[in-house]
């Protein structure tokens, strides 16, 4: 079967069946156990829902669904100088069995910015290890602003998109900007050196092809099951549009030939872009749309409710992804999802997620958003404290 007609309902599930957080965020410790295939969490404004879910998120590849630094998660206390070590542990089971995944800081000295991550009691080798046992893709409030907002929050939202699906996607972006840096800071100091700058700049190409040939790869086979609609149910078609030089490019001529391209362009550009203050090419410029098929509309003149039902599709498309790669149907975390569908197309998405294999985590306000998921859904009320079931 292609992979644009493999459907998301057809991947077996990954469970997450106990969470524990030691000093996380706004929680000294929680714990908690789950059986549901969707889990729905209730509760007002600050008492620690979506800190739950980044949780979840971090225990997988990545920086999670807030895209935090490890410095920045350990609980604070009055007074002390700086957050405190953190730990946040799940209890899974998925195709190949059960796992223990654990990750988070330790009080060593000049441990505090450093993240750790454990599999079944030892150190994981690597990212790419953890992401063949646990995944998670989301859909948070932020999400709403993506596109009103600049480029820069759209840019991080597709390569979060790849990351799930190409642990090394993130190693090319960070090598692009490092390079990218070095080459700014040489410039605006004055400093001419040729052979320095030659070495930036061959960096800066060929990391940008790699990073923008990722993202115009994911693009193609969401755009298949978004099309398709195998994956997205009553939840608008959509497709995703990169506005990239170097991606119109990789569309005409092969990689070797863009780098070489690009390469030549940016020491071409060393006057304007010390003029400028920064360069003007580069994996940094790319920007991403999204379509509305049905109305041939771009995104950010649909309005709120069909933008959001925009970001649902693709969510569900992206998890259809990860389950045709991984062979598991990732975790499904959302944030405040109701906010902005009408009637219908919350029935729409709880009709949806009612018939996924995959495991889901809801949050909301309020407990009666939820009440067509009665006898469905594994239900809680959140507290400072932690949850009770409702």
């Amino acid at each position: 079967m292609p992979l644009a007609e493999v459907p998301l309902a057809d991947a077996p599930p990954l469970r997450l069946l106990r969470l524990r957080l030691t000093d996380f965020r706004s929680y000294p410790s929680f714990e908690a156990r789950f059986t549901g295939r969707i889990v729905a969490i209730a509760g007002p404004n600050g008492v620690g829902k979506t800190n739950l879910l980044e949780a979840i998120s971090l225990l997988g590849p990545g920086r999670g669904l807030r895209g935090a630094r490890a410095s920045e998660i350990g609980r604070r206390q009055p007074g002390a100088e700086a957050p405190r070590p953190w730990v946040a542990w799940g209890s899974f089971d998925g195709p190949d069995g059960p796992a223990e995944i654990g990750t988070g800081t330790t009080a060593e000295a000049g441990d505090a910015a450093r993240r750790k991550y454990t599999l079944d009691g030892e150190p994981a080798k690597s990212q790419a290890e953890l992401a063949r046992r646990a995944g998670a893709v989301w859909l948070t409030p932020q999400m709403d602003r993506l596109f009103q907002d600049g480029a820069s929050g759209r840019r991080r939202f597709l390569d979060r998109l790849v990351w799930a699906l190409e642990p090394g996607h993130a190693r090319e972006v960070a090598a692009h900007d490092t390079a990218m840096s070095g080459r700014n800071r040489l410039l605006a100091e004055g400093r001419r050196d040729a052979a320095w700058l030659a070495a930036l700049e061959d960096a800066m190409a060929r990391h940008a092809v790699a990073a923008v040939a990722a993202r115009r790869a994911l693009a193609s086979r969401l755009n298949a099951l978004l099309a398709a609609g195998t994956a997205t149910g009553a939840f608008p078609a959509a497709r995703i549009d990169l506005a990239c030089p170097i991606a119109a490019a990789l569309a005409e001529a092969p990689a070797l030939a863009v780098e070489d391209r690009l390469r030549a362009d940016l020491a071409a550009g060393r006057g304007r872009d010390a003029a400028a203050g920064g360069a003007q090419l580069g994996a940094h410029r790319t920007d991403m749309t999204l379509v509305h098929l049905p109305k041939g509309q771009p995104a950010a003149l649909c309005s709120t409710g069909e933008q959001k039902a925009l970001l649902v599709s693709t969510v569900l498309a992206h998890a259809a992804l990860i389950g045709a790669a991984r062979g598991f149907a990732p975790l499904l975390l959302l944030d405040e999802v109701a906010a902005h569908l009408d009637q219908g197309r919350r029935e729409a998405l709880y009709a949806a997620l009612a018939s996924l294999p995959a495991q889901v985590f809801l949050t909301g306000t309020e407990p009666d958003i939820f009440a067509p998921l009665q006898g469905i859904a594994e239900t809680f009320r959140a507290t400072p404290e932690g949850l009770a079931a409702v």
